[in-house]
């Protein structure tokens, strides 16, 4: 498992090498996905109890400084 952040994780083995949020099943692509949706962070907090606001936090951070290269 390689740590891209000390929240977003990337592991072959998991979620097919996307980023994950600490080498959980649930990917960054996931909470951004809602989150451009317009659920609000509380939305997903209660959809995803394991999550931690700075989970959320750490999405955002990596869509900016990872942003996709397609």
């Amino acid at each position: 498992m390689t740590y891209l952040t000390d929240r977003i994780t990337v592991s072959e083995g998991l979620c097919n090498g996307k980023p994950t949020i600490r080498g959980m099943r649930i990917t960054v692509q996931t909470v951004l996905g809602f989150l451009r949706a317009g659920d609000t962070k509380a939305d997903i907090l209660v959809a995803y109890p394991f999550l931690e606001p700075e989970d959320i936090d750490a999405c955002l951070d990596y869509a900016i400084h990872f942003p996709r290269s397609n």
